[in-house]
């Protein structure tokens, strides 16, 4: 998939940060100095990541902008249930994405070198349309990963023919 292939963004009235605020507010929590870092940290870019991978991107004990491995994993719960991510499990291990101001896609996994892949589709979307009005269904949302093997770790598996092969 090219590198510059993108699924764009939804609007939103506020800012990941901001809707973060607003949740804590309506459960009478205080933003901290870490939950602030740890949503700019996440926003900055977008990428599937799971916990370990945050801390290890994440400044180390003593400087500046450090967050603690349980301030990490209660934040990432608290931004899942303000809808800022998306948690979902993969391989045994658990990993987030956007939500919040990204739109609704699926995702093809490589079992090899364990890269998600998105991808959009409207065909996907009215097929899923369709079968839930079959049902007389009412869809919210969905999620479909789709696993196998990408390009280039079906190319690396290949082969190559050596002069005791040819004997």
């Amino acid at each position: 998939m090219p590198e510059e292939y993108s699924l764009g963004s939804v609007r939103v009235s506020l800012t990941p940060q901001e809707r973060f605020e607003e949740y804590l507010q309506s459960r009478g929590m205080r933003n901290t100095d870490q939950r602030r870092t740890l949503v700019e940290h996440i926003f900055s870019h977008h990428d599937h990541f799971d916990a370990d991978q945050l801390i290890a991107s994440l400044p180390a004990k003593g400087e500046t902008g450090y967050v603690s491995r349980p301030t990490v994993y209660r934040a990432l719960s608290e931004f899942v249930d303000a809808g800022l991510l998306r948690k979902f499990e993969l391989a045994g291990r658990a990993v987030y994405e956007h939500d919040y101001g990204y739109p609704q896609h699926d995702h093809l996994y490589c079992k090899t070198c364990q890269r998600l892949f998105e991808f959009k589709s409207d065909e996907l979307v009215d097929l899923r349309n369709r079968v839930a009005k079959d049902h007389s269904f009412r869809v919210t949302g969905h999620r479909l990963i789709i696993h196998g093997i990408c390009d280039e770790c079906a190319k690396s598996r290949r082969r190559t023919r050596r002069k005791v092969d040819l004997v």
